[in-house]
């Protein structure tokens, strides 16, 4: 795992050394372990290494013998080993035991379709010096990021935007239909993101600059069976594969040339990784969680129940609401968009314990919920449906209020009022998007807090439009189970599980995460499965639970799944906090322009009156807050540094020298 940046000059000009050191030097937390620069001509790469692998042998940028191909990688590939084999049969000579070594030799046995031999998380690029054309890859799930942009000068690349906005001459402006996106989806749309002209390469796709042309093409999709389709049924049998998949997947995320440990949460996709992971090390297994103050969202009971069933080393970071608001600016700063929910500060704080305990590589449980069925929203589009079946039934919406134990005020609500926001019409049941609309919608209320201008601007655009227009086009032909997994694995899991809960907390503190269940195997195997065997009737994650028998501890298995949480606006209300106050200051909020003072105004005496509870209410004020701390961080210093800038030049204009 490092931090990766490049430079293309368009114009045939010379790559100074010192831009490609400050863009590196923004990413030195996902790299502390070294920095290495390549320029040549009009083209230079840069890498911040963070080293896993031939730690001596594997610095970057690293080149062929020959010096044609040149290479700045990110991830990891994890069947490097059978790869690397393969390729010396075919009389590729090594120099050292790195797996960025086997990406450059396969890449010039195969050219662009290397990518598909590969089997991990990667984003890389390849300056391939004879055909002046630069490669570039990001793996198939999203694990990894990389942004790209073009001046007028020159195509830049990184693997975080800070090290983009390094230089100058890039644009640093916020994207009012990227704010919509999130503020709809919790996610900007790739190749969107929030900063205007800065883009994203989507998951699965490859990219060239050749000539002075950009060609973007997808290498990889989810592609489910058309419904009705008849699938595997025999239980033991995929049972079996199941298990034998994760296992592996789990044994070769365990090359390193340093400790890995694992995350623990408690539930039982990290659980079960846990547990297959012990059997493949032993004793010497180290496991991290996080506990909290509040035991709404505490899990700790069974985090010490699992490591105590699979005898691990085990430590725990205590969250409180004050570590939260704490934390939160450097949170942002890292996230690099604004967030609705407070769930990545934990995280920060976890990996920190993490790199504390000196460890670089943790496995984690993250995407089993979105390939097996196991988010409480597909149980809720089961439920939907079937009260859409029978609309005027007077039992079947309290299926909904068992579903969500925790959401008072929905215990409270009359029938007519859950039927209106969980969308049971004859429309709403038609619609592609029917599994996730009553959480897009309430999401969407937060635009409420818009400012008139902003609201103008995005008036005319539709985000449901621009999803629609990007869906695949068997996407119809799917059953309404596999679209409702298709939305969360396609966008929420890239742009926000895997990012601002994931890579951008992991990386702060130089901690590689690792995620059996992303092993693309594991994945299209899931793809292939009865709907049936990833929830039985509203038993979700059946079949993985059928795997898990055994190896994790009944408690877990068969507990009520609990979604990761963690404490929301409250945390910004307590002692000492002086710019939260500050940055939704009336003030400050009219000056910015992005949100309207009044209603932020309303929503913060809300909150300090003890009276704001409600879901809209908590990721209001996170979004809110968010943002406001990513235009200071961002665009605010961007505009400070050039104003102190000119203000230099305009102070030794007119003077003469002494020498």
């Amino acid at each position: 795992m490092c931090g990766i940046s490049g430079i293309v000059n368009l114009r045939g000009g010379c790559i100074a050394p010192d831009q490609l050191n400050g863009m590196i030097l923004r990413l030195g937390h996902r790299g502390p372990d070294g920095i290495g620069i390549y320029s040549s001509g009009s083209v230079g790469l840069a890498h911040a290494r963070l080293s896993i692998i031939d730690l001596q042998g594997g610095k970057q940028p690293m080149s062929t013998a020959d010096g044609d191909l040149w290479i700045t990688f990110n991830g990891e590939i994890f069947n490097y080993v059978e790869l690397r084999e393969e390729l010396i049969k075919k009389g590729h000579k090594f120099a050292t035991r790195s797996d960025t070594e086997v990406i450059l030799h396969l890449y010039r046995e195969e050219g662009e379709n290397c990518v598909r031999h590969f089997n991990g998380q990667w984003a890389f690029a390849i300056w391939d010096a004879a055909q002046r054309k630069l490669f570039l890859s990001r793996d198939r799930l999203g694990v990894r990021p990389l942004f790209y942009t073009q001046t007028a000068d020159s195509f830049l690349f990184a693997s975080e935007i800070k090290a983009l906005l390094a230089c100058p001459e890039v644009q640093c402006e916020l994207d009012y239909r990227a704010l919509n996106q999130i503020f709809t989806f919790w996610v900007t749309l790739p190749p969107r993101t929030v900063f205007k002209n800065i883009q994203q390469l989507p998951p699965g796709h490859s990219l060239v600059l050749e000539n002075g042309h950009i060609r973007v093409w997808q290498y990889w999709h989810l592609e489910y069976p058309p419904e009705g389709e008849t699938a595997e049924d025999n239980e033991k049998k995929l049972t079996e594969e199941l298990l034998a998949l994760l296992l592996d997947a789990t044994c070769i995320r365990l090359r390193s040339d340093v400790p890995v440990g694992a995350y623990l949460s408690g539930g039982l996709d990290s659980t079960l990784i846990t547990a297959l992971t012990r059997k493949l090390v032993g004793d010497r297994l180290r496991t991290f969680s996080i506990g909290f103050d509040d035991a709404e969202f505490d899990e700790s009971k069974y985090q010490t129940e699992a490591s105590a069933f699979l005898h691990t080393q085990h430590s725990e970071v205590h969250c409180s609401c004050e570590d939260i608001a704490r934390v939160f600016p450097e949170v942002i700063w890292h996230a690099e968009q604004p967030i609705l929910r407070t769930a990545p500060a934990p995280l920060f704080m976890l990996s920190k314990l993490v790199r504390n305990n000196g460890f670089k590589v943790v496995l984690t449980g993250e995407g089993a919920d979105e390939v097996m069925g196991g988010y409480d929203i597909f149980k809720e589009a089961k439920i939907r449906r079937f009260w859409g079946r029978n609309p005027r039934s007077a039992w079947r919406p309290l299926l909904l209020r068992r579903l969500y134990p925790y959401m008072e005020g929905l215990q409270r609500q009359p029938a007519a009022y859950l039927k209106s926001f969980f969308h049971v019409t004859a429309q709403d049941l038609r619609s592609p998007f029917f599994s996730h609309l009553p959480r897009w919608e309430l999401t969407a209320k937060l635009k409420n807090f818009f400012s008139e201008d902003v609201r103008t601007e995005i008036r005319s655009y539709s985000a449901l439009s621009e999803l629609q227009q990007d869906l695949p086009r068997s996407y119809e032909t799917w059953t309404p189970f596999n679209r409702a997994e298709y939305l969360e694995a396609m966008f929420l899991l890239p742009g926000y599980i895997l990012s601002s809960q994931g890579d951008r907390m992991a990386m702060a503190h130089g901690v590689e995460g690792r995620h059996p269940f992303l092993d693309h195997r594991v994945v299209e195997f899931s793809t292939k499965l009865s709907c049936s065997l990833k929830m039985k009737v509203l038993d979700q994650k059946y079949l993985l639970k059928r795997a898990s028998k055994g190896l994790v501890p009944e408690s877990i298995h068969d507990r009520h799944k609990q979604p990761y949480r963690a404490p929301d606006g409250k945390s910004f209300f307590g002692p000492s906090l002086d710019y939260v106050q500050q940055t939704l200051s009336p003030d400050k909020i009219k000056r910015d322009g992005i949100f309207d003072p009044q209603a932020v105004a309303g929503l913060v005496s809300k909150f300090k009156a003890g009276r704001a509870s409600s879901t809209k209410d908590n990721m209001s004020l996170v979004g809110i807050l968010s943002t406001e701390i990513l235009l200071d961080q961002f665009v605010h210093e961007r505009r400070g540094a050039r104003g102190r800038e000119l203000s230099q030049k305009e102070s030794t204009r007119g003077t003469v020298s002494c020498e």
